[in-house]
C-alpha cells in the first residue's frame, strides 16, 4: 500500500531534522514552515484536481471525480485553516511550562493537524509520481485522500473549540474553569461527531511509524473482541471467534473505524475491563514472561488486613497506627507482587514466603538451586500500575518491571490495589497507602535496609503515587524521597482542555473510554454487568420497531408539551439540578466520603507530636478531609473542598500575566457563535457559520455524571489547596507531548513550580499514552522507558540534574534551563516523527519535522547551527 512506503521515503529527511538543536528561545514564532506546509499542500491538490479533470469514463471515471472533489475539499479546509495555525503559533508559548519545555495542549492540537497535512501532502506526491502507472488504482487513492479529507475537517472543529477556550481561559491555565458551558458543548460535540476517520485509514497517524502496527493491531483485535463479547461464556471461545472475524476488518478499514467507533460510544466499563485484561491471560502473561528479563524473585504476595504502628516522621518516640483498608468491600488482604532481579537478603525468608500467594504455573524462586544471595538494597521501589482504575494488575507490567529492575540493581514492590467499580475511591487509595506504609515497617523481608524509597505510576499508577505520598503526610509517617509518575491523571474532574480535545482521534484513550473509567473510580458506574439477552434477528427488528415509536411518541409529547410550556426553554441552569435532588444519591457513601460530614471525625494527627512522648494516635480514614492541614488542632471542622474559597484550591494560575499576551489572544480566540442570541438557545451553535463538522451517523448520548467525589484532592490533586501539596518529596513527570492526559501534567508542574516544590517535566514526543506497557515493541517506547529509569535513578542518588538520556533518532533531548521559582532542572524530549520534503517558491527545499512543531513558536536554529 502507499501509506506503508509513506514512512520508509520519508527517511533521508531525518537526518536533516534530528540535526536541529534549539539553542536560543525566540518570542515569535517561524511562520516560514507553516507557510511552506501550506503551499506545498495548495500545489499538490491542484495538480492532481487538474490532472484528473480531463474526463475518464465509466467507475474509473467516477473515481477520478471523488479524488478531485476531495482535492478542491482539501484546499477549503487548508485555507480556513492556515490563519488559524498562524495566529496559535504566536500564543501557545504562554501556556508552557517552561520556555526551554515547550510543551501544551494547544502545541500538541498544531502538531497532529500538521502531521495530517504532511501525510496528505506526502499521499499526493505519490499520486502525482503513479498517477500514469497501469498498476495505479484511483479508487483505492480516492478513498485514501477522502479518510485524511475528513480527519482534517473534524480537526479544524477541534481547533474552533481551541479557539473557544483561549477566549475563556487566559494567562497560561489550560483547564475551563466548570464543568458546563464548554465543558458540556465539548462532550455533546463529542458524542455527535463523527471519529470513525481516525480509527480507519487514519489510525495512529500523529504517532511514530514503528508504532503504528501495533496500534492498529490493538484496534482490530478490539473490534473483533466486541463483535464476540457475550456471545460465548468461555474466553477461548471469545478469543477463536475473534481471530476468525479480524480479517475483514484488517482489509476494510472503513468497516473497522465504524466498528471501532461504535464500540467505544456504547460499550460500559466492564468490556474494557474484560478486553484489557487479556494480557493477564496464562497464555499471553507466560509469553510475555518468555520474552522479558530473567528475574531471581518474582513473587505474588498476599498481606492480611491487620493495623500496625509507624513512627512518626517528626517524633520516632510516637507513633501512628495505620488501619487496613475498609472503604467498600471491607477488609481484605493487600495483594502485592515483589520483582527483585537478585535474591537478597530476606527475600527468601519464611516469613515472606508464608505471603506468598499460588498463581499457578513455575515457581518464581527455585530454593533448592544455589543462588547467591546478596546483601539487602539501600533502595527500593514501590510501583502502582496503570490501568484506568479499572483493569490490570502487576502481572501486565512485569516485563518492564523486571528491566527496571535489572537496570537500576533494586527490588520492587508492585501494589495490585483494588479495582473498580467494585472497589470505587477511595479504596485504591487506602490499600496503596497501607502497603507502602507496610513496605516501611517490613523493610527485612523486602531485601531492602529501609534507606530510600521511591513511589513510581503510569496513568492512574502516577495518580496514586501522588496521592499516597499526600496521604503520608496527612498522617505524619516517612515521607518517600522522590515521586516518578509517567503521564499521571491529576484531575479527574470533566474539564475541558485543549490536549483532552485530543480524545476525539486517540486510539487508546476515547473520552466516551476516559470518562467511563473516571466514574466507575468515583463510584457512578454499576458493580454488576448489565446482561444482555441472547435473541434472534426478528426479534431484533421487533425491539427496535418498539423502540422507534416509542421514541417518536415521547418526542411528539415533548414538542406539544414545549409550545403550551413557553418558559421551559428560558429556565435557568439550576432548574435540572434542582429537579433531580437524588442526582447524587447514586455515589455510593464510603467510610471516608462519609467522614466529610461527620462531626465526630477523629481529630488528625498533630504537628508537634513532642507533646505527646509516648502517645500512640489513632487515626483512621481521614481520605476526603483536608488531612494537609493537620497543623490546626481543630481542623476537623474545616470547611469543606466544595465549601472553600476558591484562592484556596484554585489551580488556574492568573498572577503573573504577560502584558503582551491579551492583544495576543485576541488576534486568536473566538467567542461563543450565536452572541446574545444564541445564548437563549438550548444548544447553541458551536461552530462558525458555513461550517459544520462530519456527524456520526450512530450518534448516542454521552453524559458525564459529576459527583462530588472527582473533586476530593486525594482524587484530583491538581485541585488541592497549597498546604496540601507542600509538603510533597520532589516530583519528576514524565508526560507525552500527544497525550490527551498532557494538560494535567503541565498544569499540576505549574502549581508544584508556584508553591516552591522541586518539580522537573520531561514530554516525549509521538508516543501514545501508555507507552510503557509498549515498552518492548519498538526502540522508541524503550528510550521513552529509560528517561523514567533516569529519574528514579536520579531520586536515589538525590542527583540535582538527572542524567541525560542517551539520544536517538525519535527522542532528542534540548536545552534544560533553571526554573527561577524551584531550582530545578527542567527537560525536554523530543524528536521528529518523519520529515516531507516541502518546495516552496523557486525551488527552496524546506525539510519540516513533524517532531519540531513543538519548538518552532521558540526556536530559530538553522540546521547544524550551535
Amino acid at each position: 500500500m502507499a501509506s506503508n512506503k509513506k514512512s520508509g521515503g520519508n527517511s533521508r529527511f531525518e537526518k536533516s531534522v534530528n540535526g536541529r538543536r534549539s539553542s536560543k528561545h525566540k518570542e515569535g514564532p517561524v511562520v516560514m514552515d507553516t507557510k511552506a506546509v501550506f503551499a506545498a499542500l495548495y500545489s499538490v491538490c491542484e495538480e492532481n484536481a487538474t490532472f484528473f479533470s480531463g474526463g475518464a469514463k465509466g467507475s474509473q471515471g467516477d473515481a477520478a471525480r471523488r479524488l478531485v472533489d476531495v482535492m478542491m475539499l482539501i484546499q477549503e479546509h487548508a485555507r480556513s485553516l492556515e490563519p488559524v495555525i498562524s495566529g496559535f503559533a504566536s500564543v501557545y508559548h504562554h501556556f508552557d511550562f517552561d520556555p526551554h519545555i515547550p510543551a501544551n495542549g494547544y502545541r500538541s492540537l498544531v502538531k497532529v493537524l500538521r502531521c495530517c497535512l504532511l501525510h496528505i501532502i506526502q499521499k499526493g506526491r505519490y499520486i502525482t509520481a503513479n498517477r500514469r502507472s497501469i498498476f495505479f488504482r484511483v479508487a483505492h487513492n480516492a478513498g485514501e485522500m477522502e479518510a485524511y479529507c475528513n480527519a482534517l475537517c473534524q480537526l479544524r472543529a477541534l481547533l474552533y473549540l481551541a479557539q473557544r477556550m483561549l477566549h475563556d481561559n487566559s494567562h497560561g491555565n489550560l483547564f475551563f474553569q466548570d464543568e458546563s458551558g464548554l465543558s458540556e458543548s465539548f462532550i455533546r460535540e463529542y458524542s455527535s461527531m463523527h471519529k470513525g476517520c481516525f480509527y480507519g485509514r487514519c489510525l495512529g497517524f500523529q504517532f511514530t511509524p514503528a508504532i503504528r502496527p501495533c496500534l492498529q493491531t490493538i484496534a482490530i483485535g478490539l473490534v473483533a473482541f466486541g463483535e464476540n463479547y457475550k456471545r460465548h461464556q468461555s474466553g477461548i471461545g471469545v478469543a477463536a471467534s475473534s481471530f476468525f472475524t479480524s480479517g475483514k476488518y484488517a482489509i476494510d478499514p472503513e468497516l473497522r473505524g465504524a466498528e471501532f467507533e461504535r464500540i467505544t460510544q456504547n460499550l460500559d466499563v466492564h468490556f474494557w475491563k474484560t478486553f484489557w485484561n487479556i494480557t493477564e491471560t496464562e497464555v499471553l502473561s507466560s509469553l510475555a514472561s518468555m520474552t522479558s528479563t530473567q528475574v531471581k524473585v518474582n513473587r505474588a504476595l498476599s498481606v492480611p488486613p491487620v493495623p500496625f504502628d509507624l513512627p512518626l516522621a517528626a517524633n520516632h518516640r510516637a507513633s501512628v497506627t495505620i488501619a487496613p483498608p475498609s472503604a467498600h468491600i471491607g477488609p481484605a488482604p493487600v495483594q502485592m507482587r515483589l520483582i527483585s532481579y537478585d535474591l537478597r537478603e530476606g527475600q527468601d525468608s519464611e516469613t515472606l514466603l508464608s505471603l506468598c500467594r499460588s498463581e499457578g504455573g513455575a515457581i518464581s524462586l527455585s530454593l533448592g538451586l544455589k543462588t547467591k544471595r546478596l546483601p539487602s538494597s539501600p533502595c527500593l521501589l514501590i510501583h502502582f500500575h496503570g490501568g484506568g482504575f479499572v483493569a490490570q494488575t502487576s502481572k501486565s507490567h512485569e516485563p518492564y518491571l523486571k528491566s527496571w529492575s535489572q537496570d537500576l540493581g533494586v527490588p520492587i514492590l508492585s501494589v495490585d490495589y483494588s479495582l473498580a467499580p467494585e472497589a470505587p475511591f477511595p479504596r485504591a487509595l487506602e490499600e496503596c497507602f497501607y502497603a507502602y506504609c507496610w513496605a516501611l515497617r517490613n523493610h527485612h523481608l523486602l531485601g531492602w535496609t529501609g534507606e530510600k524509597v521511591c513511589l513510581a505510576g503510569d496513568s492512574a499508577g502516577g495518580n496514586l503515587s501522588v496521592t499516597t505520598s499526600m496521604r503520608a503526610a496527612a498522617f505524619g509517617v516517612r515521607m518517600p524521597d522522590g515521586i516518578v509518575a509517567a503521564y499521571p491523571a491529576t484531575l479527574l474532574t470533566a474539564y475541558a482542555s485543549p490536549s483532552r480535545l485530543l480524545t476525539l482521534m486517540d486510539p487508546l484513550l476515547p473520552l466516551s473510554v476516559l470518562s467511563r473509567c473516571l466514574s466507575a473510580y468515583a463510584g457512578n458506574e454499576p458493580q454488576t454487568e448489565t446482561q444482555v439477552e441472547k435473541v434472534s434477528t426478528l426479534s431484533l427488528v421487533r425491539r427496535d420497531t418498539a423502540l422507534l415509536l416509542r421514541d417518536f411518541r415521547q418526542g411528539a409529547s415533548n414538542w406539544i408539551h414545549s409550545l403550551l410550556d413557553s418558559n421551559r426553554a428560558s429556565a435557568p441552569p439550576s432548574t435540572a439540578a434542582e429537579a433531580l435532588p437524588g442526582a447524587t444519591d447514586t455515589v455510593r457513601k464510603s467510610i471516608s466520603e462519609a467522614s466529610i460530614s461527620s462531626p465526630h471525625a477523629d481529630p488528625p494527627v498533630p504537628s508537634e507530636p513532642s507533646e505527646f512522648p509516648s502517645r500512640k494516635l489513632s487515626v483512621k480514614s481521614q481520605t476526603c478531609q483536608d488531612l494537609g492541614s493537620h497543623h490546626n488542632a481543630t481542623s476537623h471542622s474545616s470547611p469543606l473542598l466544595s465549601e472553600r474559597t476558591p484562592e484556596d484550591v484554585n489551580f488556574f494560575l492568573a498572577k503573573d500575566a504577560d502584558p503582551s499576551m491579551p492583544s495576543n489572544l485576541s488576534s486568536v480566540a473566538i467567542p461563543p457563535p450565536g452572541g446574545e442570541e444564541g445564548s437563549e438557545l438550548e444548544h447553541p451553535r458551536e461552530f462558525p457559520l458555513g461550517f459544520e463538522p462530519l456527524r456520526s451517523v450512530q450518534q448516542t448520548e454521552m453524559r458525564v455524571q459529576s459527583s462530588p467525589v472527582v473533586k476530593d484532592p486525594f482524587c484530583s490533586p491538581l485541585l488541592a489547596p497549597d498546604s496540601m501539596l507542600k509538603g510533597l518529596p520532589p516530583v519528576h513527570i514524565v508526560a507525552c507531548a500527544l497525550d490527551p492526559m498532557l494538560d494535567d501534567s503541565v498544569m499540576f508542574a505549574k502549581r508544584l513550580r508556584n508553591i516552591d516544590q522541586p518539580v522537573t517535566l520531561c514530554v516525549v514526543d509521538d508516543l501514545p499514552h501508555g507507552f510503557l506497557s509498549l515498552s518492548q515493541l519498538s526502540r522508541e517506547t524503550r528510550e521513552a522507558a529509560n528517561v523514567c529509569v533516569e529519574r528514579i535513578r536520579a531520586v536515589f542518588t538525590q542527583s540535582d540534574t538527572p542524567p541525560e538520556p542517551r539520544k536517538h533518532r525519535k527522542l532528542e533531548r534540548t536545552d534544560r534551563g533553571v526554573s527561577a521559582s524551584s531550582g530545578e532542572t527542567g527537560t525536554l524530549c523530543v524528536g521528529p516523527i518523519e520529515g516531507v520534503e516541502l518546495t516552496a517558491g523557486k525551488g527552496a527545499k524546506i525539510a519540516d519535522g513533524e517532531g519540531l512543531v513543538a519548538v518552532a513558536g521558540q526556536n530559530n536554529t538553522d540546521s547544524g547551527g550551535p
